[in-house]
């Protein structure tokens, strides 16, 4: 992908990676296998057990804490 564009394809995470947003994702149109954080794919291409681990802190993190791995 081309021409990104910040705060809509990625944003920098306090630590200063680089997060690719659900809407980069999206535009991909496919689970890369990377465990990103805003995945809409469910994490298909993710090997087990991280893909399970992956689904559970996706869906049990309701407190806003950034638990899941990010894109560097």
């Amino acid at each position: 992908m081309e021409n990104l564009v910040e705060n809509e394809d990625y944003y920098y995470n306090s630590q200063g990676y680089i997060v690719l947003t659900e809407k980069f994702h999206l535009k991909k149109g496919y689970c890369c296998g990377n465990g990103c954080k805003h995945c809409p794919y469910h994490y298909d291409a993710v090997p087990e057990p991280t893909r399970s681990e992956l689904r559970s802190l996706h869906s049990n993190n309701q407190d806003g804490q950034d638990n899941s791995h990010e894109s560097r």
